[in-house]
């Protein structure tokens, strides 16, 4: 295809100067011309296998073939990849059998090798890993691969490697990580630095206070209005607080957008059962939404009330949906929700009183349990596999996107009757997030604090 737009453009040179193939997913009849391959070099040529090669990842209907073809459909070499894991999938993938035909053009491993990589991070993986054989670890070391340990495979002597899929880092940075810096001076009551709200001093006040991302809101303003309440009383929700009312301000370019905001923005009021006292609505500007929120809590609870030896607990909605438009980064579980369920929810953590609480925000499940890590000066690990997860949703997608209601607790589970509560992790002493995987090993995800807030102690 790229080829064929280099032509249209009369780039004759660059046509001339490509690679002479392309990587693409097999078809049956190239899966049996990669096994033909495999079966030519690793049993005829090398030895490694006596008979043949083929073993259950083969059998596995989630294992995915990568060839490289020629222009003329000639298979010139492949690799296989798919969950590591015999159970569901969990986001740990491996790649392996990459084979090249003798006398193939140059690069067409290490294309292998790259498409490889992107297409497991494209399925939701937050680990991919190959067995290699010694003699091609240094092509992978090359293309951005660590090597983890020596291992031996059909007693060949190989390394495991890993590709550092950096998703969760990404996120966590892109979102919270100049926070710090920014609000040196700012951030207001001891104890409750970095939390999601923040109590007035004085009385049994707490306030919190949101915007929706500006092109989210002239994109989709119904949903951003929805989500402007959503976000505010999921963060009182965290500290244990009764959302009493709401003050909204609204830029817009004319009163027809405003109305399709304060329509989503009026339905969530209603449903969550929390007033509209006021705001301001500004015509003529750029589109614009952020909410406040007022709740109630004579004593709330801390996000960073945690402690190294803490359990850590998530209580999540499954129900629902990816929101249309917002495939892998925002799930809809509260716009269909009835009034009870919705309040039932967001009173969890005031009825269970954990010693550390956050609601998932944009930093994803990881990030926000780093969030609250840094907050109580210690680390965290995550059970990948014990996490609640809705059906159809990868690991990559469900462990970064923002989910409608998901609320992290340390020391006590905060249950809900319509959401899922499971236990997934621990709090740590040093810093950062962990991934713990079903086969005991431990990857790193967040390196050091999220935010840069530090201890809120």
């Amino acid at each position: 295809m790229d080829h064929d737009i280099l032509a249209l453009l009369g780039d004759v040179r660059s046509v001339a100067a490509g690679p002479g193939f392309g990587i693409e997913e097999a078809d049956a009849a190239a899966v049996q011309a990669y096994r033909s391959l495999r079966h030519e070099v690793f049993v005829a040529r090398q030895g490694l296998f006596t008979g043949h090669d083929l073993d259950g990842r083969d059998a596995d209907p989630r294992t995915i073939v990568l060839v490289a073809r020629e222009a003329d459909g000639t298979v010139l070499g492949g690799v296989r990849l798919g969950p590591a894991h015999d159970g569901p999938d969990v986001g740990w993938w491996a790649g392996g059998r990459l084979v090249v035909a003798p006398g193939s053009p140059h690069g067409a491993g290490s294309a292998l090798v790259r498409a490889a990589c992107a297409r497991a991070e494209l399925a939701g993986a937050l680990r991919f890993e190959a067995t290699v054989q010694t003699r091609n670890e240094r092509l992978f070391t090359r293309l951005g691969w660590r090597s983890v340990r020596p291992v031996t495979v059909a007693g060949a002597e190989h390394v495991l490697m890993r590709w550092p899929i950096g998703r969760i880092e990404a996120l966590a940075r892109a979102t919270k990580s100049r926070l710090g810096p920014l609000l040196r001076g700012l951030t207001g009551t001891p104890g409750f630095v970095g939390d999601d709200g923040v109590p007035v001093p004085g009385g049994d006040v707490v306030a919190a206070c949101d915007a929706i991302v500006p092109s989210m809101v002239e994109r989709d303003p119904e949903w951003a209005g929805w989500c402007s309440v959503l976000v505010n009383v999921n963060d009182l929700a965290a500290m244990g607080a009764e959302p009493v009312a709401l003050l909204d301000a609204l830029g817009a370019r004319d009163a027809s957008f405003a109305s399709r905001v304060l329509s989503g923005l009026r339905k969530a009021s209603t449903a969550y059962d929390v007033p509209v006292l006021g705001g301001h609505t500004q015509f003529g500007v750029p589109a614009s939404l952020s909410v406040t929120a007022l709740g109630r809590a004579r004593h709330p609870v801390p996000g960073g009330g945690g402690r190294p030896g803490m359990p850590v607990y998530l209580t999540a909605d499954l129900g629902g949906g990816w929101r249309p438009g917002y495939t892998g980064r925002q799930w809809d579980s509260t716009s269909f929700r009835r009034t009870p369920q919705l309040r039932d929810m967001i009173g969890a953590v005031a009825r269970a009183r954990p010693a550390a609480a956050k609601d998932v925000s944009m930093a994803g499940i990881a990030g926000t349990l780093g969030m609250l890590a840094e907050a109580s000066g210690c680390g965290a690990v995550l059970d990948v596999a014990n996490v609640p997860r809705p059906a159809g949703t990868t690991v990559g997608d469900w462990f970064t996107c923002f989910p409608g209601f998901a609320m992290l607790t340390a020391g006590e589970p905060a249950p809900a009757r319509a959401a899922v509560t499971a236990g997934c992790g621990a709090l740590v002493a040093g810093s950062g997030v962990q991934l713990r995987w079903p086969d005991g090993e431990v990857t790193t995800v967040v390196d050091g604090g999220v935010t840069g807030l530090g201890d809120a102690a």
